[in-house]
């Protein structure tokens, strides 16, 4: 929402006036208003909700060029980008949509800031669009903090690198690689003045995927540069562009804590999906059946899942599904919007892929992971 100290790089030679100067931005607040579809943001640090739940920013406090975000239904795109920074210093800006309470604006119905050892998953979907004629990194933050603070600075920032084009890295010095939610990253460690930061980089870009957040603050955790005892205060996906970076867009996100109730590392016992597939050279069609087993009807249902490496849909029918491919979501008809108590419903798309066909996965229902797949 303002500018960050948490995001400032080390300034290599930058007087201590300037970065006092550019922490004193982060102070004055912008007022966030419902968005529509397709509502493009100027503002240097303005801000809207998308699906009544997130809050995309656009966030400029590294330049005084022009930077205007569209927040689409499901995300949104970086419409115009002027200016450039040098490489060696911070970024110019990190426009981004998120979870959680930032800078004292916090996104509608959070259960955020939560307490870390209360937290049974936090899973998280995200789908990029990315442009090569940038530099800039795609960076999914997590946010963590002694007390449940929703303004101004917070101890330890976790940054997930999901690619990064140019000749930019992360604060501080790489330190090892290690393994987080099946994938293997480099892992930087360093501290910008105000808080200590932990990247994990992923070796080459990814530009979708389903994981669970957790699995990033246990390794933080691990690592002793937070305690069990910690806040987990927002999560946010977006851009760190220095130079150039229209067009780079989040095509989809999703974020849901889950605290107390369910097991770590086990779906929630609240819905269960049963996916049918006939596939043939090149193709496939795929039946979904989303039962709802808890006890209070769903009303206006969306079923967010991720499509495999190469996949994507075609078409679909008693649902909405989008986008075609990545991080996607399921969105009910007029007729089939209401899921009853231990009641079901079903919708079916046609897709294409490449190389060896595998089922879609990580289905979760309105934020909560389902069974089954």
């Amino acid at each position: 929402m303002r500018l960050s100290p948490r995001h400032i790089r080390p300034l290599r030679g930058l007087p201590a006036t300037l970065l006092t100067a550019l922490a004193t931005v982060a102070a004055v607040l912008t007022t966030t208003a419902p968005a529509q579809a397709d509502t493009t943001i100027c503002e240097q640090f303005g801000s809207t909700t998308i699906q009544g739940r997130y809050v995309v920013q656009n966030n400029r406090w590294g330049t005084g060029e022009t930077q205007c975000v569209t927040a689409t239904s499901t995300g949104f795109r970086l419409a115009r980008a002027d200016g450039s920074v040098p490489t060696n210093g911070a970024p110019k800006s990190y426009p981004s949509v998120y979870n959680g309470c930032h800078y004292t604006n916090c996104s509608p119905g959070t259960n955020l800031p939560a307490r870390l050892s209360g937290i049974s998953s936090a899973p998280s979907s995200i789908s990029y669009g990315y442009v090569g004629d940038a530099v800039y990194n795609a960076s999914y933050d997590i946010w963590l903090d002694p007390t449940p603070k929703t303004d101004g600075v917070n101890r330890t920032e976790i940054m997930i690198w999901f690619n990064k084009v140019g000749s930019i890295q992360p604060i501080g010095s790489q330190v090892g690689t290690a393994g987080v939610g099946g994938r293997s990253w480099q892992v930087w460690q360093g501290s910008n003045g105000s808080n200590d930061v932990l990247s994990f980089v992923a070796p080459s870009a990814i530009d979708s995927w389903n994981f669970d957040v957790m699995d990033f603050v246990d390794a933080t955790v691990a690592r002793g540069m937070a305690q069990d005892t910690w806040y987990l205060t927002s999560v946010q996906a977006g851009f760190e562009p220095w130079q150039g970076g229209a067009g780079l867009a989040v095509n989809s996100f999703s974020s849901t804590v889950n605290t107390g109730g369910t097991t770590p590392g086990g779906p929630a016992a609240a819905c269960e999906v049963a996916v049918a597939t006939t596939v043939w050279p090149g193709g496939y069609t795929a039946d979904v059946t989303v039962e709802n087993n808890g006890s209070a009807p769903v009303d206006g249902w969306e079923l967010a899942f991720a499509l495999p490496s190469g996949q994507r849909v075609t078409n679909a029918w008693n649902a909405t599904v989008s986008p075609s491919s990545g991080a996607v979501t399921a969105s009910p008809l007029s007729h089939n919007k209401l899921i009853a108590a231990d009641g079901s419903q079903t919708f079916g798309f046609e897709g294409t892929y490449s190389g060896t066909f595998v089922k879609p996965s990580g289905f979760s229902l309105d934020g909560t992971a389902c069974a089954g797949g």
